[in-house]
């Protein structure tokens, strides 16, 4: 597994890591917690020593198993987990809370539930517009010098927001949604990124599936733990009128002998040396299908061509849910 770096504080990670939301929320019903476990120590074992998580995956429960399956190898890997989510006594999400002294708590939290004594990367999950972004860096920061947390990220910021942190506390990492078919970070964030020396890691960089050429038009997300049922991008409609695009990948994926997802990620991973795209995987096909990216080589005429056959698809329907779309900072 190649690896590279986010920020220039040092911390070196898989070029690709492992998403382990699906395996607790999001997606459809939780895996069982064993086949969770051994999902992230088998992709520990094929190199992957990247791991994301959040206290607001159940919430809680995925801190809880990946506290658990990275126990025994926890020097070997960095782990990043994230706050700013205000829960009420049910553990439902009741809008936003990056209070210094609640990042505190939250951070205490997380550190019993993954069971370590350090947070390599400590993400503020969405800005919290009732709070500076200074105070937060600075909340942080605190932490940083304390030893609790190594390294300072953002999730959905806007590249204002970013600029005024990394005054504070040099911001290790931006993660934000971005994939083949969510460009939005080559807007600002890309070149934010390139000149204050920050990493981009990539979330949903598969689109929630779709991506991967195994979604159907045909596919029904009904379930409401499957947050794709509220999505406009995975309505009927949509799915239909969207295939162009999986139509697309696979042709593309037979002529290289790879895959759509491999091809997805592989693009990705040739926009810049510090972007690393964080697949999910809820089976171990998943990571047969995701990690050979890593060494899938496109060339300039792949790009090229890549670029222009999604310019010239007209994708129906926004990404997200107004509600999740409603949390960015932009």
């Amino acid at each position: 597994m190649k690896t590279r770096q986010l920020g220039r504080g040092g911390l070196t990670v898989s070029a690709l890591g492992l998403g382990c939301m699906g395996l607790s929320f999001g997606l459809g019903p939780a895996a069982d917690k064993r086949e969770g476990i051994a999902m992230i120590r088998e992709a520990f074992e094929r190199g992957v020593t990247f791991f994301d998580t959040a206290e607001g995956y159940g919430p809680f429960t995925n801190e809880l198993l990946v506290g658990e399956a990275i126990e025994p190898i926890r020097d070997q890997l960095v782990v990043a987990t994230k706050f700013g989510f205000k829960l009420d006594e049910n553990g439902a999400m009741v809008g936003l809370d990056s209070r210094p002294e609640h990042i505190r708590d939250v951070v205490e939290a997380s550190l019993k539930r993954l069971r370590t004594d350090r947070i390599d990367l400590l993400y503020q999950h969405r800005v919290d517009p009732a709070v500076p972004i200074e105070d937060v860096a600075g909340a942080v920061k605190r932490l940083i010098a304390e030893g609790k947390v190594k390294y300072f990220g953002l999730s959905e910021a806007s590249a204002q927001t970013v600029r005024r942190a990394h005054a504070v506390q040099p911001v290790a990492a931006i993660q934000n949604h971005y994939s083949l078919w969510m460009r939005e970070p080559e807007i600002d964030l890309l070149a934010l990124c390139e000149e204050l020396g920050i990493g981009f890691v990539s979330w949903g960089p598969l689109g929630q599936g779709f991506l991967t050429g195994q979604i159907t038009p045909d596919t029904k997300f009904d379930d409401p733990s499957d947050l794709r049922s509220s999505f406009p991008r995975f309505t009927p409609e949509a799915l239909k009128a969207n295939f162009a695009v999986v139509d697309f990948l696979r042709g593309l994926a037979a002529r290289k002998g790879s895959t759509p997802a491999q091809i997805a990620l592989a693009w990705l991973l040739a926009q810049k040396p510090w972007i690393v795209p964080i697949p999910g995987a809820t089976k171990l096909e998943h990571l047969d299908d995701n990690l050979p990216a890593c060494d899938l080589e496109l060339t300039p005429d792949d790009l090229r061509e890549i670029n222009a056959a999604f310019a010239a698809i007209d994708v129906q329907g926004a990404p997200l849910s107004e509600g999740l779309t409603s949390m960015a900072d932009r």
